[in-house]
């Protein structure tokens, strides 16, 4: 499963790093907003396989940070 971002803005750090078992709904990513902080969840239990974008990028909606199995 992709996990993506909802807003574009820059990704500050993971919560989850790749091996780390995750359940629905945990945070696996916090992204900078607006001035605001954007929690990025699981929309599903797994282990995160990948993590596809650096901390400090900016990136567009839609964009996916990493990849849950």
């Amino acid at each position: 499963m992709e996990i993506k971002s909802r807003v574009p803005g820059k990704l500050v750090r993971y919560e989850k790093q790749v091996g780390d078992t995750v359940k629905a709904k945990d945070v696996v990513a916090v992204m900078e907003a607006m001035k605001m902080k954007q929690l990025v969840p699981s929309p599903v239990d797994g282990v995160v396989k990948e993590i596809l974008v650096e901390p400090g990028t900016r990136v567009p909606a839609g964009k996916v940070l990493a990849i849950v199995e």
